[in-house]
């Protein structure tokens, strides 16, 4: 099984006419995603290597029956792309937009909140659940389809490296997600290992977490009480000096909060296998995770 997305979840694209949108959609099209629509205000009517173009979300989706949109829109005009998905009833947003205001995620936020959809990101890579459907960025061929493993990571390349790793150890993925490293996002920690807890395919699970805010701390408490399953985790950003900014506009040590120390130390009172050299975790969830 999967977490939020499978091989039936239909997908528009906001942005499509662009060059990243472009390049990414036919991507994920190849990987075998059903990609039913493309958006770009004032393209109605054209289409994409046959995938038809629409002026609007709403019109697309009671059209194409999409579920699923996947953003490419430029900071300036991606929160109102986002809220455009949301006011149509899209059930899971992908959002792979980077550096969008704060401000404007507030009021992302609130809609969200009011509302029945799910944001992955922004500034995200995306999901992919192997071998069913890949939605974002993610290089499609370092994953491994058949499981057992769950993935969710603040980190893009870190979320590469670990699949990587535990794709070279003949480990599979049941679902991978990068839900961001910025101050205010969607899905979150807690969201994602609750939903690997439930699904009776994932027998484990990977969190790659870094410094900056208290999500890991949050998330180690969450399993502590919540998560039967085996968790091994990371967490970037133990050299980080404080007061700099490291990457993610979220990594952030302020006012000696949000170390990786502090992080990692929540991390093994809640039980968790913490790997503290990243290039020792392929062989580490060998060790721990059932075969």
């Amino acid at each position: 099984m999967s977490i939020f997305v499978n091989s039936d979840t239909r997908l528009l694209v906001q942005g499509i006419t662009g060059r990243e949108g472009q390049f990414h959609t036919r991507q994920c099209a190849d990987y075998g995603t059903r990609v039913v629509a493309g958006v770009t205000p004032g393209k109605g009517g054209l289409d994409m290597d046959g995938i038809p173009i629409f002026n609007g979300v709403q019109e697309a989706a009671e059209e194409t029956r999409a579920n699923c949109s996947m953003i490419f829109v430029p900071p300036p005009f991606a929160a109102d792309a986002i809220m455009e998905s949301v006011d149509a009833g899209i059930e899971l947003i992908v959002a792979i937009t980077e550096g969008i205001p704060v401000l404007d995620m507030m009021r992302v936020k609130q809609m969200l909140n009011r509302s029945g959809s799910r944001l992955i990101g922004p500034n995200c890579p995306g999901i992919i659940t192997p071998g069913q459907t890949k939605i974002g960025i993610m290089p499609a061929q370092i994953h491994k389809p058949g499981g057992p493993i769950g993935v969710v990571s603040r980190s893009g390349t870190l979320t590469y490296e670990v699949v990587f790793q535990l794709t070279g150890q003949g480990i599979g993925q049941t679902t991978c997600i990068g839900i961001g490293g910025d101050p205010v996002n969607g899905t979150n920690f807690i969201d994602c290992l609750s939903a690997f807890e439930n699904d009776p395919e994932t027998k484990g699970i990977v969190m790659v977490g870094e410094i900056g805010g208290n999500a890991e701390e949050d998330a180690a408490e969450f399993i502590r009480s919540n998560v039967s399953k085996p968790v091994v985790g990371f967490i970037a950003g133990i050299t980080a000096p404080p007061g700099r900014r490291m990457g993610h506009a979220g990594a952030i040590i302020s006012g000696g909060s949000g170390t990786a120390h502090a992080k990692i130390e929540a991390l093994k009172k809640a039980g968790v296998h913490v790997c503290e050299n990243l290039g020792h975790m392929g062989e580490m969830c060998a060790e721990i995770f059932p075969s």
